[in-house]
């Protein structure tokens, strides 16, 4: 089984980072409006997603791109500007 961080590109330019195990029904949700973190916000899209074979090593990659230093390593490696 395999465990998937992603990253997607909301409309407004700011960036959603998710973690599944199942990467095309998650986004499929997401580009319907059916995660309520994310349907105002579209359209959505993918930007990047990462693939573990460790649930832990996923969630743990997860919450480090959404703590400070993980932001500004998305920042300086995938583009994104200061404000997202």
């Amino acid at each position: 089984m395999y465990f998937y961080v992603y990253i997607l590109i909301c409309k407004n330019g700011k960036h959603y980072t998710g973690c599944t195990s199942n990467l095309k029904e998650r986004l499929n949700r997401h580009f319907n409006g059916y995660v309520e973190s994310t349907k105002n916000l579209r359209p959505l899209k993918l930007h990047c997603y990462f693939t573990f074979t460790d649930k832990l090593t996923a969630f743990q990659f997860e919450k480090y791109l959404k703590s400070g230093s993980g932001r500004a390593f998305a920042n300086k490696h995938f583009g994104f500007n200061k404000s997202s």
